[in-house]
């Protein structure tokens, strides 16, 4: 049995922090999942893990980086850019308000 157990009224209030509406049985079924959880955590605490290397990742993967330098042959001068612009001003895009207010 862990020694942990979440409750339902806990599962209510982590669910009216995070804006979710949950039914009784959900609430039911998080409380178990998440006792469950810290079960499982429970358990690997219990681990001997003297001497292991910490492990970030396993797959062994590196990442594959350039440098980062500016690529000035990629680049369109501000007059190329706005050439083929429906409406522009001041040398800005000038675009539809997607964002209203209510």
């Amino acid at each position: 049995m862990p020694t942990t157990t979440i409750t339902t009224n806990q599962v209510a209030h982590i669910a009216q922090l995070a804006n979710l509406t949950l039914s009784d049985a959900e609430q039911g079924q998080f409380a178990h999942s998440f006792t469950d959880i810290l079960a499982v955590i429970e358990t690997l605490k219990k681990l001997d893990t003297e001497g292991v290397e910490p492990t970030h990742q396993v797959t062994n993967l590196e990442n594959v980086l350039r440098e980062d330098v500016v690529d000035e042959t990629n680049q369109f001068t501000q007059t190329q850019a706005l050439a083929n612009a429906t409406q522009t001003h001041n040398g800005y895009f000038v675009v539809e308000r997607i964002l209203h207010n209510e």
